[in-house]
């Protein structure tokens, strides 16, 4: 099984930041973890507030913790609030429903990890993910 490693996870932020500047995005926070939730590498751009830390990873754990974007998780939490708010409570890492994680996989298929990104809108959020992703040469959950 192949693993995230610190690189891949450093040039998806710069990625992400890249976009981010070609968009005129609001400042961003990046995290890539491994398959496990667990922080690869964090930034955070001048500017962003001191709680993107854990949205990002709620975002990217949320999504591993389903097997789902956080997107998905969202449109969940509509449809069942008190599921997710159930999950959100019992979990190790934060859970944010809202689009900006991402499920990271190999060239198998076989999750590696995830990106959560915040600090604009959502959608913003969701995608310089997708672009930073692709830019590294690496696979969202399709």
């Amino acid at each position: 099984m192949s693993r995230i490693t610190l690189e891949q996870a450093n040039c998806i932020i710069v990625k992400a930041f890249e976009t981010a500047h070609d968009l005129a995005l609001q400042p961003l926070a990046v995290v890539v973890t491994d398959a496990g939730g667990q922080p690869v590498a964090f930034q955070r751009q001048d500017g962003a507030s001191i709680g993107r830390f854990q949205i990002a990873l709620g975002k990217a754990a949320g999504a591993l913790a389903l097997g789902v974007s956080s997107r998905k998780l969202g449109e969940m939490a509509q449809e069942r609030p008190w599921f997710v708010g159930a999950l959100a409570a019992g979990a190790a890492h934060p859970v944010i429903p809202a689009a900006g994680g991402i499920i990271l996989t190999d060239d198998t298929g076989a999750t590696i990890g995830a990106v959560g990104v915040t600090g604009d809108s959502s959608d913003n959020d969701e995608l310089c993910a997708l672009r930073a992703i692709a830019a590294a040469g690496l696979h969202a959950q399709g």
